[in-house]
């Protein structure tokens, strides 16, 4: 039976369900773009203030299914903050398009629902149905736009190839579940720990959710559906799965990491340092040969993916500091790439190739320079936060004594240079003005992009504060 507390600690939960709701009530008696968006916004908003008097109540637990301790506080603004964000790209980006707008936020609210319960998960049950939930929703906003093709095409991978890893999780789960009769995430780590060695069927549980939670994170060798689903979906919503979806699952396995002792295990550690160096190998040259931007930030992805499971690896404080600090810049910085692509696009398709972009920090100056200091992150050059994230990532593994895959993060960023300032080079190259280029940038975007370059530039120049914050939220 639910307490008074526990409706005080679901309320982030309940305003955006409740916000989802209202929404197809609003859209069954009319239909409304900018109400759905103001509505949207104010449940993102009001969702995140209601969490700031919730940290009074933490640590505090909804048994058996959902914690919220000082990490998920965290892990929620994170993603309330990154929603807000996308939605404020989104609003133009949809009204300039030929479908229909109103069911995106539908979508975009149950989608962020499910990421929420993700983050706040300590439960394999509560951990697939907000795994569910994400990404159901993701499946209509990938194919949004009907009528494009690569939409399409997009949407129907994604749907079959996240079918088969939640196939993987939810057996995985079963085996878990016959081996030590627990779904939780705490029983099941004191389960193991009062064994003298892992049992097969254990194991082989685990691999399987490992299986399932790779294809989530487009690790190697389950990311062969990124660089399409990040080509052919909408800039908005591939900025929507490269971000809050990843980091979503990346919280949830902070949580099981830190409950559960997988990293005890030799083989489990051996398992994700090889899927560490592969991404990180594996992203950055294929992303060497793309002429796509969308395909080359979608294989840029499953190398910083690799760069975080480095830290994932490193069972500290120091390290679970690192993973915090790296998806925040990363978060921030892969919104904001998205963020000028869906600006600088035409209405009948996304301006996906590189060369579209020919001279744009002289036709579009301030859109360039954005567009240049999110490479620049991404590459991990000092005055970023992506430079600070990186720097992060390495002292932990210095700490840890994590040599190989520290040797493999350094040679991988030195080759994801290359391609990141090509971006740049491009940018940079004369050329005449594109009649193509948007005149005005609206205000929503405008507003959001500031704030992103804002903290981009201001978490690379003084991280302390957030760092500080960080060291606060550790479980």
């Amino acid at each position: 039976m639910l307490q008074p507390n526990d409706i005080y600690a679901l309320l982030p939960l309940i305003i955006i369900g409740g916000a989802a709701v209202l929404g197809m009530l609003l859209t069954a008696i009319t239909r409304n773009h900018r109400l759905l968006f103001i509505l949207s916004l104010l449940s993102l908003a009001t969702a995140a203030w209601s969490l700031v008097p919730l940290q009074r109540l933490v640590p505090y637990n909804i048994y058996p299914l959902l914690t919220f301790d000082p990490l998920s506080i965290w892990g929620l603004l994170l993603l309330l903050g990154a929603a807000f964000c996308v939605l404020l790209l989104s609003y133009d980006y949809f009204a300039e398009r030929e479908e229909r707008k109103e069911e995106y936020y539908l979508l975009f609210l149950l989608a962020t629902l499910g990421g929420m319960v993700l983050v706040v998960s300590e439960h394999f049950a509560s951990l697939f149905l907000g795994l569910e939930t994400l990404t159901i929703s993701l499946y209509a906003m990938i194919a949004y736009l009907r009528k494009r093709e690569p939409s399409d095409e997009a949407g129907l991978k994604y749907l079959i190839m996240a079918a088969a890893s939640s196939a993987f999780l939810l057996f995985g789960i079963a085996l878990i579940y016959a081996s030590c009769g627990e779904m939780g995430f705490a029983g099941i780590g004191t389960w193991l720990q009062q064994q003298e060695e892992m049992d097969v069927l254990t194991g082989l549980g685990f691999g399987m959710v490992l299986v399932g939670l790779g294809f989530k994170l487009a690790l190697v060798p389950f990311h062969m559906w990124t660089p399409d689903v990040y080509q052919g979906a909408p800039a908005p919503v591939a900025a929507f799965v490269a971000s809050l979806s990843k980091g979503s699952v990346v919280m949830v396995l902070l949580h099981l990491l830190h409950d559960v002792p997988l990293l005890n295990y030799k083989l489990f550690v051996q398992l994700l340092s090889w899927m560490a160096i592969l991404s990180m190998v594996t992203g950055n040259l294929l992303a060497l040969q793309q002429r796509n931007i969308k395909r080359l930030l979608a294989y840029s992805s499953i190398a910083h993916l690799g760069y975080l499971l480095v830290a994932l690896l490193i069972s500290n404080n120091t390290g679970q500091e690192a993973v915090l600090f790296y998806l925040l810049g990363y978060t921030i910085t892969i919104i904001t790439a998205f963020g000028v692509i869906g600006l600088v696009s035409p209405a009948d398709k996304d301006a996906d190739h590189i060369a579209d972009y020919r001279g744009l920090a002289w036709n579009r100056p301030w859109l360039g320079i954005l567009l240049a200091l999110a490479m620049l992150s991404l590459a991990g050059i000092p005055l970023t936060a992506g430079f600070i994230g990186k720097f992060y990532v390495v002292t932990a593994g210095v700490s840890a004594g994590k040599w190989p895959l520290l040797g493999t993060l350094v040679v991988t960023s030195v080759i994801g240079l290359f391609y990141y300032l090509r971006v740049i080079n491009t940018l940079f190259k004369t050329t005449e003005a594109r009649e193509r280029l948007p005149q005005q940038t609206p205000f929503t975007a405008t507003f959001c992009l500031v704030l992103l370059a804002v903290l981009l530039v201001g978490l690379g120049l003084y991280p302390t504060g957030m760092i500080e914050w960080i060291k606060m939220s550790m479980p």
